[in-house]
């Protein structure tokens, strides 16, 4: 089955004259919030161990990859990935690797778990009512989990050949939306497929898009103030379920960011400078492609736009030289795009070209970049719950409410050491992508706003306990005050009141009950009216307070009334 098929045609350009994508790979990178398991503060520190074996209860599989699989397996491509990256950056995404006993050992493992499924292997998709269907080759359907981190990202990529750049930038702008954001007069949904169709390696549909059914999405948000994820989604991340929803699962999740994807896509044209400014707009922030009313103009007003290149343009091999001529990075943080020219072969290469380079470095620094910002509206989210939830009423509430916080704060000191940095490379390009995407995603801004109410809900439990401490402190003051009294005129010269040390054992030990049992009573009594005496006691000790004030805080003491 061939990989696309022609759409029908366009009525707002002539298909001679509109550019040609003779190959185009997307990749769509879906960030998702696990939720707690049962009373837990936060999801499990190892999540994917709690996913089904592989069989009819769960699709997904470990992936053993290149690293930790057979050696026959590791390519030049892969050898170049790894070394992209700074080695904290490595010892996140491989591990520390194989030493002499260290097999098994929990320590040197990647902080990230990939599973992938097999079971999809086409997208059979329709961008607008009446099209030609297209049939996207799937590359991969992966799952990212990371250790101790209550996020999961869900990757998919899809191919194709031989594309119109309408064809192409619909696909771009369409396919990477969780649920229809709303629905046309006709009841078509707006700015998504209008239908989409998993296929096995048979052709057979394993799951189709229900975008069409308005009511059961409307009726949703009513009943449960959530949107309802569109099916042919659920389908692809199941047996992981999404939190509102009745059905069983061992993992359930939320949405975090937008409903729009994070996107990847890598065209390769006959000629990228045929693109017009325009066309590289649409392309670069993922806008829909022009239609009759826009006369290939531009999606946005010229002053918004005037510094559209020096802020998502990556212009280094914009030129006519070099193994890769005419190359273009756009990066808006949402999206990260590749246009280069299809005749040459290193822009084309999967092994040591661009394709390879966008594949796997880039893919896996627009993964760390959204994975940061995953993370830190996770711990955001996780801060909002918990003081939603607590009740000052309620003892047990407030014991469950400072653990819910310190989890967060612990577990946010291991995401700031193990998965925050500001740089993940030294390659001239690398580094300037990530710092793209960083900056596009406001990372800085939002990791040290995160930190600040993180450190806020610290401080306030740190000042409440010394606040108990001090409380404690002065009532145990209190009452060795007002034992001492006792104590010395008692004890004093180590006279007895009662001289009964030669009578009868019985007669002993009565008067010690009785005299125990008062002195636990008087114990009790100062306790409990601790406080108002420790206010009798300041007032007592300030010279300026006449005699009458100082004997009204006395009677005060016994004085019924709220403390």
């Amino acid at each position: 089955m061939p990989s696309s098929q022609p759409s029908s045609p366009a009525p707002f350009a002539a298909a001679a004259a509109e550019p040609q994508v003779r190959r185009l790979h997307q990749s769509l990178l879906w960030p998702l919030r696990l939720m707690p398991v049962g009373d837990a503060p936060g999801a499990p520190r190892r999540p994917w161990e709690l996913l089904p074996p592989q069989g009819e209860a769960s699709p997904w599989a470990e992936l053993v990859d290149e690293y930790t699989g057979d050696a026959a397996r590791f390519h030049e491509r892969h050898y170049q990935e790894f070394v992209t990256f700074l080695p904290f950056v490595q010892r996140f995404l491989y591990g520390d690797g194989r030493r002499s006993g260290a097999k098994g050992d929990a320590s040197a493992e990647s902080g990230m778990k990939v599973f992938r499924r097999h079971d999809l292997k086409q997208l059979r998709v329709c961008c607008r009512a009446g099209d030609v269907p297209l049939v996207l080759d799937v590359m991969h359907v992966d799952l990212y989990f990371f250790f101790d981190i209550d996020v999961v990202l869900l990757n998919v990529e899809v191919s194709a050949s031989d594309l119109s750049l309408h064809q192409a930038q619909d696909l771009l702008y369409r396919l990477g939306r969780a649920y229809p954001s709303g629905w046309d007069a006709a009841g078509l949904p707006l700015h998504s497929l209008a239908s989409a169709e998993w296929l096995d390696g048979e052709g057979r549909v394993l799951a189709a898009s229900d975008s069409l059914e308005r009511e059961r999405y409307i009726a949703h948000v009513h009943e449960h103030r959530a949107p309802r994820i569109a099916e042919h989604w659920a389908f692809v991340l199941r047996p992981l379920v999404v939190d509102y929803s009745d059905e069983p699962g061992p993992l359930r999740y939320r949405q975090i960011e937008y409903y729009r994807m994070p996107v990847m896509a890598f065209l390769a044209l006959d000629e990228p400078k045929a693109l017009s400014r325009s066309d590289f707009v649409r392309l670069g922030l993922v806008t829909a492609p022009a239609g009759v009313s826009d006369s290939g103009g531009l999606p946005f007003g010229d002053q918004h736009l005037q510094d559209f290149e020096a802020k998502f343009c990556y212009d280094r091999f914009w030129s006519d030289v070099g193994p890769a001529p005419n190359t273009r990075y756009l990066c808006s943080g949402h999206s990260l795009v590749v246009v280069g020219r299809a005749e040459a072969t290193y822009f084309s290469c999967r092994d040591r070209g661009v394709l390879a380079q966008f594949r796997h470095q880039h893919f896996l620094i627009f993964l760390i970049a959204h994975f940061q910002k995953a993370a830190l509206l996770m711990f955001s989210d996780r801060l909002v719950e918990a003081l939603r939830r607590l009740n000052v009423q309620d003892a047990e509430n407030v014991r469950r409410f400072k653990r819910a916080i310190r989890s967060s704060f612990e577990g946010f000191l291991r995401f700031s050491h193990r998965y925050w940095f500001h740089e993940v490379a030294e390659q001239a390009q690398s580094r300037a992508l990530f710092r793209m995407c960083a900056k596009h995603l406001e990372l800085d801004g939002l990791y040290a706003e995160v930190k600040e109410r993180i450190s806020d809900m610290s401080n306030y439990l740190e000042t409440d306990s010394i606040r108990r401490q001090a409380n404690t402190v002065v009532r145990l003051t209190v009452v060795t005050i007002f034992g001492l009294v006792g104590t010395i005129t008692t004890g004093f010269l180590g006279m007895n009141l009662l001289a009964e040390a030669d009578a009868p054992l019985s007669q002993r030990l009565l008067y010690f009950v009785a005299v125990f049992a008062v002195t636990v009573a008087l114990t009790v009594y100062t306790m409990v009216k601790s406080k108002r005496l420790s206010d009798f006691l300041d007032i007592l000790s300030d010279e300026r307070v006449s005699a009458w004030t100082k004997l009204r805080a006395f009677a005060a003491v016994w004085r019924r009334g709220p403390d």
